[in-house]
């Protein structure tokens, strides 16, 4: 578990509501704070935009080390809504090795996952491997991701 991160956050719109409850049982288990910003129920469409507009919102309201995860029927609406918001850098995984690159090369701050293309043990263990990987943080990594912030 990654000691630095003080919340996750994490988030769905009514496709994503699944998985989005295995995630949270699994990462409180394994000791992350987990802030579960909705929505939990399965029988009422909300709208991605909404969903990452409200995850958003939370990260750019705090100062600790956070990071959020979304979560719709294919990814991409969620990936592309939030990274409309300067401070997030979203990206749809689809396995471990993409979430610890990503972090690695272009820290994301949020992982995008699509329940209807994922099974939930494979989205959990991107969870972890986004939530537990660094930040290259070298000077040419810094210098790129300023250029989209």
């Amino acid at each position: 578990m990654n000691k630095t991160i003080s919340k996750v956050f994490i988030a769905a719109d009514h496709r994503g509501v699944g998985l989005k409850l295995y995630l949270i049982e699994m990462l409180s288990a394994a000791g992350y704070n987990v802030v579960n910003l909705g929505t939990d129920d399965l029988n009422t469409p909300v709208d991605f935009p909404d969903v990452a507009k409200n995850l958003a919102d939370a990260m750019l309201d705090t100062d600790d080390d956070v990071r959020g995860i979304l979560v719709c029927g294919t990814g991409a609406g969620v990936q592309i809504a939030a990274n409309r918001y300067r401070h997030i850098r979203a990206s749809r995984c689809d396995r471990p090795d993409q979430a610890r690159d990503d972090r690695f090369h272009d820290d994301i701050n949020v992982l995008a996952l699509g329940a209807d293309d994922i099974d939930i043990e494979m989205a959990f263990l991107c969870a972890q491997a986004f939530l537990e990987s660094p930040f290259d943080n070298s000077e040419k990594r810094r210098r790129r991701i300023e250029k989209i912030s």
